[in-house]
């Protein structure tokens, strides 16, 4: 991405241009999270492509920051969850409620009602509770007692997992994994970065107050909405499509991995590219759209083999691998 404009519009006036209102997302956010330039872009991609976002890092590195600063630049509704081992379904979808004046059920919304959705710590979380958002992920409604209800628009759930803390986790089933269009890491920061995180904390800065850290909105949905289309004619040649086809296909005859990249995670690839190739300012997607967004596309729909996993190979090397052997077209 460019570096952002610093003359920025607000949400009630649809940009003209919706590149340089996302493009300016960068500098609003990181008016509270620094130095997360990547997981900003990943999440903008994620809407662009009308997908969710596997967010992994250890405590402390900004993630729930992130994703209300994101929200807070767009003008979206979020809400958060902390997934417990107690967390029931019906605690995240919600419920029929009675009524006693009416004698009647009425329908409670959880927080999946809501335009960004943030799941913290998924996998501290039975299976039972994790699939309650399968359907929210996917079909972006969700039933109760029979009848569907849908869910706002842009809907995104941005879900959290401790790399390091795996006692007392349910690991994702490779079914749910597959429904998140991204996987993201969140690094520790740099050591500037971490002084100028420490001066701010020290100058009077509220991670819990973002209006007071001088975040404002900098585009809206109808922004968002526009964007969408321009990405949606973003043309991608019969070339870039095999290309795409066989990278996927080289990591299911890769031998250090039990399952490789499905159908779908071809096509999220292709779509990931695209909004890459449009917010970089081009409408039209060349190899190397595909090669930025292979490793946060692909990492988390691959199966490493017990033997490459204990000799230390790594879902990303194994896709830089493949990267480094299919022929790019020219």
């Amino acid at each position: 991405m460019t570096d952002p404009t610093t003359d920025i519009a607000g949400p009630a006036e649809a940009a003209s241009d919706p590149r340089a209102s996302l493009e300016s997302l960068r500098a609003e956010i990181a008016k509270a999270v620094v130095g997360q330039d990547p997981a900003v872009t990943g999440l903008v991609v994620a809407l662009l492509c009308r997908g969710h976002v596997l967010l992994e890092g250890v405590p402390g590195v900004a993630k729930t920051l992130l994703v209300r600063a994101l929200a807070s630049a767009l003008e979206l509704d979020t809400k958060r969850v902390q997934f417990t081992p107690d967390l029931m379904p019906s605690d995240v979808t919600g419920s029929l409620v009675y009524d006693t004046r009416t004698a009647e059920f009425s329908f409670q919304p959880g927080p999946v009602f809501t335009n960004l959705l943030l799941a913290d710590e998924i996998n501290r979380t039975p299976p039972k509770t994790q699939s309650s958002l399968l359907e929210a992920m996917e079909e972006r409604q969700v039933t109760v007692d029979g009848t569907p209800r849908k869910l706002p628009e842009p809907f995104l759930v941005a879900a959290t997992q401790n790399p390091v803390e795996y006692e007392g986790t349910y690991p994702l089933p490779e079914a749910q994994l597959d429904r998140f269009l991204l996987k993201l890491t969140i690094p520790l920061p740099s050591r500037e970065d971490e002084i100028d995180v420490l001066t701010r904390h020290a100058s009077g800065f509220d991670p819990r107050d973002l209006h007071a850290a001088g975040l404002r909105p900098v585009a809206g949905p109808a922004d968002l909405e526009a964007a969408r289309a321009a990405v949606a004619g973003t043309t991608v040649s019969p070339e870039i499509t095999a290309y795409v086809v066989d990278i996927c296909r080289a990591t299911r005859e890769s031998p250090s991995l039990t399952m490789g990249v499905s159908p779908r995670g071809a096509t999220a690839l292709l779509s990931t590219a695209r909004a890459w190739a449009w917010l970089t300012g081009r409408d039209y997607v060349i190899p190397d759209d595909v090669k930025a967004l292979a490793l946060p596309t692909l990492r988390h729909r691959v199966q490493l083999r017990p033997e490459a996993e204990m000799e230390g190979v790594t879902a990303d090397s194994v896709i830089n691998a493949v990267l480094a052997h299919v022929p790019v077209p020219r």
